[in-house]
């Protein structure tokens, strides 16, 4: 009280006197939605929200596009870079009358392994197709170096090939146990981050743009999150206050919006499913059996009635067809199977 020391090192603004203070009279805007200091969640969004697709359920995908760039005016040929699935290549399993092939990945509940081998090439094609070379210190890996290893003079020249991705990403979910979908909200982070802080992935930085993105998105999706100083026990060489500084300005330069609409998520792991098919990353498919078939209408029957009951909630008219206004039962497909 009364010290006239700070211990801030910048200056509060010099206070105006009284009598030089006039009070702006508040004009509110049409449709202005806050409440006092509250500001409204409308007014956060970025003007061109529309064309950022961590926001925009319509945009398209940053990873989608930079994988289809042609090269040299010519059509982009599949990558041998990319990890192939053994089996023989050019054949593929087609369902007939008799015999339907399913993989075993949905929306709801995608396939880690195959997940993760499609963000690893999403981000692989983030630092081949990258528009210029934009850094910031936080991301360096010569400056926060993630092992004890000496870094390499020319780390920053050479792309990391498909692999070498796929293995840091597969390393980290494998030992902190994380989900698919939380593998698809890292890639939702790392384009909003690549959007928001004007930052471009390289071989000089994407490494802790991936570890920071994975970080964030398995506490912001997983009930039960993996601490930072977990992390520190995966990668034995770096410490919690660097993990904690990494948090802190990857969410910053997020604006710390860490919301991910449904439909958001959605078109990614579509996308995702898009790019798999381009680059022979195809789910391996199995027959459909009885106990699987019965299983996916159980789960379809349930999502049905909880989207049926939630409109009803919000005041939407629910449409009868003719059979139930004359009293029949509702009539439901039946699949033959054999």
């Amino acid at each position: 009280m009364g010290n006239k020391n700070s211990c801030c090192s910048y200056s509060s603004p010099a206070p105006k006197r009284k009598d030089d203070y006039q009070e702006e009279p508040h004009m509110p805007r049409e449709g202005e939605g806050s409440v006092g200091n509250i500001q409204h969640i409308s007014e956060r969004e970025p003007e061109d929200w529309d064309a950022d697709p961590s926001l925009h359920p319509t945009a398209s995908t940053i990873f989608l596009e930079r994988s289809r760039i042609q090269e040299n005016g010519l059509t982009r040929k599949k990558s041998q870079n990319h990890i192939l699935d053994a089996g023989k290549p050019g054949l593929k399993k087609s369902s007939s009358c008799s015999t339907i092939y399913l993989d075993d990945s949905t929306v709801s509940q995608p396939n880690l392994k195959n997940t993760v081998k499609c963000v690893s090439l999403a981000i692989y094609y983030h630092i081949k197709h990258r528009g210029s070379n934009r850094q910031l210190d936080i991301f360096d890996e010569k400056l926060h170096p993630l092992t004890q290893a000496p870094v390499p003079d020319d780390y920053d020249q050479h792309n990391p090939e498909h692999r070498l991705i796929y293995k840091f990403v597969r390393t980290l979910f494998n030992a902190s146990q994380l989900t698919a979908e939380c593998a698809i909200i890292t890639l939702v982070y790392l384009e909003r981050l690549l959007t928001y802080a004007e930052v471009d992935i390289s071989p000089a930085n994407w490494k802790r743009i991936v570890l920071g993105a994975i970080l964030l998105a398995s506490k912001v999706w997983d009930d039960q999150a993996v601490w930072n100083v977990d992390y520190c026990l995966i990668l034995r060489d770096i410490n919690v206050e660097d993990m904690n500084e990494l948090e802190r300005q990857f969410l910053e330069m997020l604006q710390f919006n860490i919301n991910v609409p449904s439909s958001v998520y959605a078109k990614y792991y579509f996308d995702l499913r898009t790019l798999a098919e381009d680059n022979d990353l195809a789910f391996p498919t199995e027959p459909l059996s009885r106990d699987r078939a019965q299983r996916l209408e159980a789960m379809s029957r349930v999502c049905e009635d909880k989207i049926t009951a939630e409109a009803v909630r919000n005041g939407l008219k629910k449409w009868r067809s003719f059979e139930t206004l004359n009293g029949q039962p509702s009539r439901r497909s039946v699949a033959i199977l054999s």
